[in-house]
């Protein structure tokens, strides 16, 4: 996010044991099928006790099409599409169809695309047999035959071999003791394209950011942490230390210790705490490579044991390429994991962390060259009133191949500033909520700007709590955030 006083910007304008694949490749004549003459589909899953990610490749092996809808069966009644990405899903019964979004509607002839789902079942896990597109039946599947699963979900088709699924707890993994998001989720990892609590299930974050400790200090005490926690029902506090702008820079020692304490506070709320390297000006992550390295050493051995602590170590990269970034990450990856080797680290991605959109690229870069760790994540921005549609459609492209968290977004535009754009805003949290990608929104401060929870002068105040003293974006996130999270335990 921008400073005060702010730089400009610039954009972001923008069943069966480990996995199971099932091949078909058939070239069909079409006689009363509305499109496509013939297609292809390879269907791979991998399950878990109750569940089950499943990824759908494809193929149109036929006359163009614009428009797709995929049909198959689940042979056990038991089985259900449970969240899914990159279509749109309807089930009735055991038939289940998906149509396809408006960026990956258009199959020319040889083109493919990739969808998936999780699913869960009750009594068994067997495969799909037959697949339709637009009504052309896409033939010649075999159904393997093998043992119950008993693995988490790895990545879907196109991982970034970076993060190959961890081992699922073992079914004995005790019920959770307390009812914070801390106390039910424990120690959290990356599976697949999801983050995934102690029972290896996908959950979503949501909480707030601070803004700048060296500006907004006061707005960080026991009282409104007590407010975030219990009365927005937060799950997230993102402490956002800026190395610049009056920042870490000026005292290493300082700002680590205001970090620590943030996350101690956090923990004593049972909300995890996402430690954020807040960089912004210069856009280069490697202008500040030490003073990374010394950082991130230092809270990692400090916060090794806690189970709360998330680390991001780039903020929104901008002026260089996805190589850049990935060198970067390359080098402070390890020296994280030589202190905590379980925390889930975060990557920011080129454009200030659009994945590339606010650059003219996209997300192919990180899929075909990821970052060589595992258990990671990487980050996407947007200000809802400046980044729409293009952003969202990338954003769902994305979320099937990569694991993805917003640890930063605005309900106003790219400024930081301006009125909040409810219809965007709305649009976008109800993306991340199906696709359960987690956010942290800007900011949790009484800055005099449209981003703020806050109205100003509020952090001098001793209420946090209730609406008398937010916002219109406060008013808005904090009615978002206080919704169930029915995190799953089993």
């Amino acid at each position: 996010m921008t400073s005060i006083p702010r730089p400009s910007r610039r954009l972001l304008v923008g069943g069966a044991v480990g996995a199971l694949a099932l091949a078909a490749t058939a070239l069909l004549p079409m006689t009363n099928a509305a499109a496509a003459t013939g297609c292809a589909v390879t269907y791979t899953t991998s399950s878990w006790q109750g569940g089950f990610t499943a990824t759908v490749a494809i193929k149109n092996l036929g006359d163009p099409v614009t428009n797709w809808t995929l049909g198959f069966s689940f042979p056990d009644s038991g089985q259900r599409v449970s969240q899914g990405w990159s279509a749109t899903y309807q089930q009735s019964g055991s038939a289940v169809t998906a149509r396809s979004l408006d960026y990956n509607g258009a199959l020319a002839t040889g083109a493919s695309t990739t969808i998936g789902f999780n699913g869960s079942w009750t009594t068994a896990n067997p495969n799909p047999t037959s697949f339709t597109l637009n009504g052309t039946t896409c033939t010649g599947q075999t159904t393997p035959t093998s043992a119950p699963p008993t693995t988490a979900p790895p990545p879907p088709s196109s991982p970034p071999p970076s993060t190959p699924p961890p081992t699922t707890p073992p079914p004995t993994t005790p019920p959770p003791t307390g009812t914070t998001p801390v106390a039910i989720n424990g120690q959290l990892r990356v599976c697949g394209v999801n983050l995934c609590n102690q029972y290896g299930r996908p959950i979503q974050l949501r909480g707030m950011s601070t803004h700048g400790l060296q500006w907004f200090a006061q707005c960080y005490n026991d009282a409104s942490l007590d407010a975030l926690a219990k009365d927005w029902q937060a799950d997230l506090l993102r402490i956002a230390m800026y190395v610049q702008e009056k920042g870490y820079e000026t005292d290493p020692s300082g700002f680590t210790n205001r970090v620590n304490t943030l996350v101690d506070q956090a923990e004593a709320r049972g909300m995890y705490a996402l430690i954020d390297f807040h960089t912004l000006t210069p856009g280069d992550p490697t202008y500040n490579l030490d003073r990374a390295k010394t950082f991130f050493n230092a809270v990692s051995a400090r916060n090794a044991a806690k189970k709360n602590v998330i680390y991001e170590i780039t903020n929104e990269p901008n002026g260089v390429g996805w190589s850049t970034i990935k060198n970067y990450a390359e080098q402070v990856i390890p020296v994280i994991r030589a202190n905590d080797p379980d925390a889930v680290v975060i990557v920011g991605t080129r454009g200030w962390s659009s994945l590339g959109v606010s650059d003219g690229s996209n997300s192919d870069e990180i899929v075909n060259n990821p970052v060589r760790a595992d258990n990671i994540m990487y980050t996407f921005h947007f200000y809802a009133a400046s980044h729409k549609d293009n952003y969202r459609n990338e954003l769902s492209r994305a979320a099937s191949r990569l694991p993805l968290f917003v640890t930063e977004f605005g309900t106003v535009t790219y400024t930081g500033d301006g009125a909040v754009d409810t219809a965007s805003s709305t649009a976008w949290l109800d993306l991340l909520d199906r696709l359960k990608i987690s956010y942290a929104n800007w900011t949790y401060s009484d800055a005099g700007e449209g981003s703020a929870a806050f109205k100003p002068g509020t952090c001098y105040g001793g209420t946090y709590a209730g609406t008398s003293v937010l916002t219109e974006s406060g008013t808005f996130m904090r009615n978002r955030i206080r919704t169930p999270d029915n995190f799953p335990t089993a």
